[in-house]
C-alpha cells in the first residue's frame, strides 16, 4: 500500500512499474486479484503496444469522400476533418455523439435525443456498441465528424429495438475527445487511464519522482492520499492483498480483495543512471544541462575526481547539475584518505553535486597536424605520468592509450617529426606496462613490451618489464632468457640483477617442488610394488600351507585305508 516517508520524490523499487509509463498526470486502477496473479507469474508484462486496428494505407479522405474501411464491409464518408493525426485504440474512453439511422432515415439510436447535448463515453473494446461502430471510430481524429455504414449484420443476433433483421445501419458520429488507457502489466491488474499529458519523457527504472496520488474504492470511497507537496509513491505487488486493510484515520476501510483507483500526478522527475553499469556509480540529474554533447576523454573538464566521478561527468552535458553517488571501488578505495577538510574513512561511498560549468572541446585527431598531434600525445603521456604518481593506475593507461592514439603507426608522420614519435610512443608503451602490472593484468604488459622489442630490440626496460610478467605468469625459462639478455646489454643494472636472483630463488623452488614430486611419486611406486610383492608372497606360502595340509589329509586316508 501507498506510504508516506520523510524524503519526498524517492520510488521504491515496486511502485517504479506503475510510474514508468507515466508522463503526466493518471487514473490508476488495481485489481487485487489479477495482481495476485501477475506477482505469482513473475510480474512479467509484455513492452508491445497495445493493439488496434489494421487499416490498409491509403491517402487521407477528403471531406465528402467515401471509402471501405478494412474486410468488414464497413464504409466511411469523412464530413468533416478532426485535428492532428493520433487516433484512438482500443483500450482507449472515447467521448462521442452519434446518430443511428436507417437506410430510409429511420431514427433508432441517438445521443442528442431531445436536443440533449450530453455525448455518450465508450470504452473501445468492452462491446458497449457494436464492433463495426468500434471499427470506424478507431479511424477518426479529435473533431472529426463522419458517416459510417454498417453491414446488416450488426445487430443480428441482439434484436435491437427499431432495427429489423438484416438492415444496414448508418451512424453519424463525432469523435469531441478520447482519454488514452493502457494496460500495464497485460492482465487487466493494472489499467492506466491518462487524464492530462505531461512533458514527453516517461520514468526510467531507476528514477526518482514525487507523485501526488489519492486512491479510492469503486464506490469513490477514499482509502489513502498523500501529502499536498506529493511523497514517496510505494505499492506492493498485489495492491491491498487479499486480507485488505482496517479503516485508519479519516480513511475508509478496504475490503479483502478490492480493486481500487488511484488518481496520480507526477510532479517531478530526477532522472537516475547506473553509470558503472553495476549500481555502484549513480548519477541523479537535478537539472538538466544543454545540448547533448557530452565531455570526450581527453578534454578538459575543472574537476576534482575519482575513477567513479570522472565516469559520472563523462555522461552530462554542460550546464547540467547532479548528484553523483560513488561506491568505495570507484572512489578512494580500501584505504582511508586525506583530504583538505576531513579524513575519509576506508571504503567509504562518496556523494557529490556536480555541476558541469563547461569543458574546453579538444581537436579531433584527423583535425590535427603531425606537430599538433604529437604535442597532444606528449600532453596526454604528461597526464598518465602525473596519475601513476598518484596511484591511479586504470586511468593513467587510458592516458597512455589515448596518447598513442594520436600517433598511431597508421597516421601520417611528417619526416622531420618522425624520430620524435617514435620516442613518445615507445615510452607510452612502456608506461602501459607498467600500469598492466600494477594492475595484474600480464598478458598485457608482456604484449606491450613485445611491441618496444619488435622496434628497439635491445631496449632493456622492455626486456625487464616483460621478464616481469612472464615471473607472474610463472614462465621462468622466458623471463631467464630476457633476464640474460639485458644483462648482456647493461652489467650493472642493479633493478635486473635483483629480479635475476629473485628469479633463480624462484628456479631454486621450482626445482625442490619438482625433486619431491618425483622422490614421492617415486616413493608411492615403490610402495606400491613393494605392497604387491608382500602380497604375492603371503599368498604363496599360505597355498604351500594349504597344499602340505591337504597333502597330510591324503596321507592319512591311505594309511586308514589299509
Amino acid at each position: 500500500m501507498p506510504r508516506a516517508r520523510n524524503r519526498v520524490g524517492t520510488l521504491t523499487r515496486r511502485g517504479r512499474r506503475r510510474c514508468e509509463t507515466m508522463v503526466r498526470s493518471s487514473r490508476i486502477t488495481f485489481s487485487s486479484a489479477a495482481a495476485v496473479a501477475m506477482a505469482g507469474a513473475g510480474g512479467s508484462s509484455s513492452d508491445d503496444d497495445e493493439a488496434g486496428e489494421e487499416i490498409e494505407s491509403a491517402p487521407p479522405l477528403r471531406v465528402g469522400e467515401e471509402r471501405a474501411i478494412g474486410p468488414w464491409g464497413i464504409r466511411k464518408r469523412l464530413l468533416r476533418d478532426g485535428q492532428g493525426w493520433a487516433t484512438p485504440v482500443p483500450p482507449d474512453e472515447v467521448s462521442v455523439h452519434y446518430v443511428g439511422t436507417l437506410p430510409d432515415g429511420t431514427l433508432f439510436a441517438s445521443t442528442r435525443d431531445g436536443g440533449g447535448e450530453e455525448p455518450r463515453t465508450i470504452n473501445l473494446g468492452s462491446g458497449d456498441v457494436v464492433a463495426g461502430l468500434e471499427r470506424g471510430i478507431c479511424t477518426m481524429k479529435k473533431g472529426e465528424k463522419a458517416l459510417f455504414m454498417l453491414p446488416p449484420l450488426a445487430y443480428e443476433d441482439s434484436g435491437a429495438p427499431g432495427v429489423p433483421i438484416g438492415s444496414e445501419l448508418h451512424f453519424e458520429v463525432e469523435l469531441l475527445s478520447w482519454l488514452t488507457v493502457v494496460d500495464v502489466c497485460k492482465n487487466g491488474g493494472i489499467v492506466k487511464k491518462v487524464l492530462s499529458t505531461g512533458v514527453n519523457r516517461q520514468t526510467g527504472e531507476l528514477d526518482e519522482v514525487t507523485v501526488k496520488y489519492k486512491i479510492k474504492l469503486l464506490d469513490e470511497s477514499i482509502v489513502e492520499e498523500s501529502p499536498e507537496e506529493g511523497s514517496t509513491f510505494f505499492v506492493n505487488e498485489d495492491a491491498f492483498g487479499e486480507q485488505g486493510r482496517a479503516a485508519k484515520n479519516q480513511f475508509s476501510a478496504v475490503p479483502p480483495n478490492s480493486a481500487v483507483n488511484m488518481d496520480v500526478e507526477l510532479v517531478s522527475l530526477k532522472p537516475v543512471v547506473d553509470v558503472s553499469g553495476d549500481l555502484k556509480v549513480m548519477k541523479k540529474t537535478l537539472k538538466s544541462g544543454d545540448g547533448l554533447r557530452t565531455p570526450h576523454d581527453g578534454e578538459t573538464v575543472h574537476k576534482q575526481v575519482t575513477v567513479g566521478l570522472d565516469r559520472a561527468v563523462a555522461t552530462m552535458v554542460k550546464g547540467e547539475l547532479a548528484e553523483v553517488t560513488v561506491k568505495f571501488e570507484y572512489g578512494f578505495g580500501s584505504t582511508e584518505v586525506q583530504r583538505q577538510l576531513i579524513t575519509v574513512p576506508s571504503c567509504s561511498t562518496l556523494i557529490y553535486e556536480v555541476e558541469l560549468i563547461d569543458f574546453t572541446k579538444e581537436k579531433e585527431s584527423w583535425e590535427m597536424s603531425a606537430h599538433e598531434k604529437l604535442e597532444a600525445a606528449e600532453k596526454s603521456k604528461v597526464a598518465g605520468n602525473d596519475l601513476f604518481k598518484i596511484g591511479k593506475f586504470q586511468r593513467a593507461a587510458k592516458k597512455y592509450s589515448k596518447a598513442l592514439s594520436y600517433i598511431n603507426e597508421d597516421g601520417h608522420v611528417e619526416d622531420e617529426v618522425e624520430k620524435l614519435v617514435k620516442t613518445v610512443r615507445i615510452s607510452c608503451w612502456l608506461n602501459h606496462a607498467v600500469c598492466c602490472l600494477k594492475l595484474k593484468d600480464f598478458a598485457q604488459a608482456i604484449s606491450l613490451c613485445s611491441m618496444v622489442l619488435e622496434i628497439e630490440s635491445c631496449n632493456v626496460k622492455a626486456l625487464y618489464r616483460r621478464a616481469q610478467a612472464y615471473i607472474e605468469l610463472y614462465d621462468l625459462e622466458l623471463a631467464k632468457t630476457d633476464l640474460r639478455k639485458a644483462l648482456e646489454l647493461d652489467p650493472n643494472n642493479k633493478e635486473v640483477k635483483l629480479l635475476q636472483a629473485n628469479l633463480k630463488k624462484l628456479q631454486v623452488e621450482s626445482d625442490k617442488r619438482d625433486v619431491e614430486l618425483y622422490a614421492n611419486m617415486f616413493d608411492r611406486i615403490t610402495e606400491e610394488s613393494d605392497a604387491v610383492s608382500k602380497k604375492r608372497k603371503v599368498e604363496n606360502v599360505n597355498h604351500n600351507e594349504e597344499t602340505k595340509s591337504s597333502d597330510a589329509e591324503e596321507a592319512l586316508e591311505v594309511v586308514k585305508g589299509h
